[in-house]
């Protein structure tokens, strides 16, 4: 099954029903398909065709939901880009997946704008709410594409083509393309959705970025079951999102730990104070024990899902339920049809309780990087048949006795903060990019709300420049999730023997300074 079959189905099955609901826009399953129908005869007029990458660069709005499927439905992959991202990153995959399009909205025409001048290719270019006279030149309006009459395109493609490219940091610093097929997809949602026994009567309510996968998902997972989706722009005013839950009946509730701490500090919070929920996720980065025995107090009636994934094949474990009183610190066991086991270095099952790498079987394992064959042989090898390949995750675990999961360290040096992951090179790029700056080198610190906080360590070249400078610099070439919380400025750093900047022994000074 191709995944814009999702909405078509769900549509025929469910036509009058709630689909999506984003600010004060409120579709049915009928209008969420026929938007998306319309919107994909003007990609088609537009030029784009099978095959084609089309990037959806915006903040989740009903129109970046519509936008996802149109793309789909024009038989062309959707490429899912985080609205904070800047313009030199934004040309980067622009040019890395050779676009043939992209919608956005208004208020980010600038960035759009400023990445073609630093990739100049033609592109179908669509955004809404333009500020100012017009959409400018070259540049169709959202609303006049979705007032078209067509409503579909026969592009005749099938599930083994590729669905999405989901961008995420390398350790590099450049982002790597993850190719998911339509058969990826549907393998990956019918797993997920099958261990939390979701129905069609489930209401989700989402504040994840849809350019993030645990945040897209949620639409996908929604849509295929005839279930309604409640988007959010952010967790920043938790109490108008608790009205949200109770005003919509939501059931079910995704969050990261960053999440979870900021419900947590919260005061004057009553258990029980939101019936309405009947399960909630957690993924991106473990959860403490503590956090998941109060997150249980506060909502009795909600099962906690405690969950374990990266993007290369969306999730690998869950912890069932029942298990959480007895293992804590886990992160459970493979999900429905996967295959999840831990090996040392030469490719060898281990036995419990000894570190390895884990390792991931299954149809919803990545096709690979989008032209990176180097980083995508490093992930995928060969399997325990000859004809496939499974994927290594590059996570150190272990094992109990029976079997369950528990995550150990990253093999890597990627950060992970606030749900999403951070190469250390990248910010260090940034960073050198300064003229006041001589050496900088970046860590990833525990921090109870992040997950992990962005650390640098840095020499200066400008005896005069402050850490307020330094964080504003920052802030201007990156996402805001990337910026240090954290400056520390230093005579020399730390290096290795060939005279290597040592990330290793910056965290340990860092560390003991602490």
């Amino acid at each position: 099954m191709r995944v814009e079959e999702f909405l078509q189905n769900s549509a025929r099955i469910h036509g009058a029903k709630t689909a999506l609901v984003a600010g004060d826009k409120r579709f049915t399953y009928a209008e969420f398909d026929a938007a998306a129908g319309r919107l994909s005869s003007s990609l088609a007029a537009g030029g784009i065709v099978r095959g084609d990458r089309i990037l959806v660069f915006m903040n989740n709005c009903w129109e970046a939901a519509v936008s996802l499927f149109a793309i789909l439905k024009a038989g062309a992959t959707a490429v899912p880009v985080n609205p904070s991202t800047k313009a030199d990153k934004l040309a980067y995959m622009i040019g890395n997946c050779e676009a043939a399009g992209i919608l956005t909205q208004g208020k980010l025409l600038p960035v759009v704008s400023e990445a073609r001048a630093i990739d100049p290719r033609p592109l179908f270019v669509a955004s809404t709410k333009f500020r100012g006279a017009g959409p400018g030149e070259g540049i169709a309006d959202f609303e006049t594409c979705l007032a078209v009459t067509e409503t579909g395109v026969n592009h005749h493609g099938i599930d083994i083509d590729l669905a999405l490219l989901i961008y995420t940091s390398g350790s590099t610093g450049r982002p790597k393309g993850v190719m998911m097929t339509h058969r990826n997809v549907e393998a990956a949602a019918t797993s997920i959705t099958t261990y939390l026994e979701n129905t069609a009567d489930d209401i989700i309510l989402n504040v994840l970025p849809l350019a993030f996968d645990y945040g897209l998902y949620q639409l996908l997972m929604a849509v295929k079951l005839g279930a309604t989706i409640v988007l959010e722009a952010s967790f920043a005013f938790p109490q108008a999102i608790f009205d949200r839950i109770r005003a919509e009946n939501v059931t079910g509730f995704p969050l990261v730990p960053t999440m979870a701490a900021m419900i947590l500090q919260m005061r004057d919070l009553e258990p029980d104070f939101l019936p309405s929920l009947r399960y909630i996720t957690n993924t991106a980065a473990a959860l403490p024990p503590a956090h998941i025995a109060r997150l249980r107090e506060l909502f009795p009636r909600a099962t906690v899902y405690s969950m374990y994934g990266l993007t290369e094949c969306k999730r690998c474990t869950y912890l069932p339920p029942a298990e959480l009183d007895r293992r804590p610190g886990s992160v459970g066991i493979a999900i429905p049809n996967t295959e999840a086991f831990v090996v040392d270095d030469s490719g060898q099952r281990v036995a419990p309780g000894v570190s390895g790498e884990l390792v991931i079987r299954g149809p919803h394992v990545m096709q690979g990087y989008w032209r990176n064959d180097e980083a995508t042989n490093k992930m995928l090898r060969p399997g325990p048949n000859p004809w496939e390949k499974v994927l290594y995750t590059g996570d150190l675990f272990r094992t109990d006795e029976e079997g369950f999961l528990y995550f150990v360290g990253r093999k890597d040096d990627i950060i992970k903060t606030r749900g999403e992951k951070v190469a250390p090179k990248e910010v260090e790029t940034v960073l050198h990019a300064h003229p006041g700056i001589a050496e900088a080198v970046v860590i990833g610190l525990p921090d109870p709300v992040l997950g992990q906080a962005i650390a640098a360590l840095i020499v200066l070249s400008d005896p005069a420049l402050t850490e307020r400078e330094i964080i504003k610099h920052c802030a201007a070439h990156l996402e805001d999730f990337m910026v240090p919380r954290l400056i520390e400025f230093r005579d020399e750093l730390p290096k290795t023997d060939t005279g290597k900047v040592s990330r290793r022994l910056a965290a340990e000074t860092l560390e003991a300074a602490e």
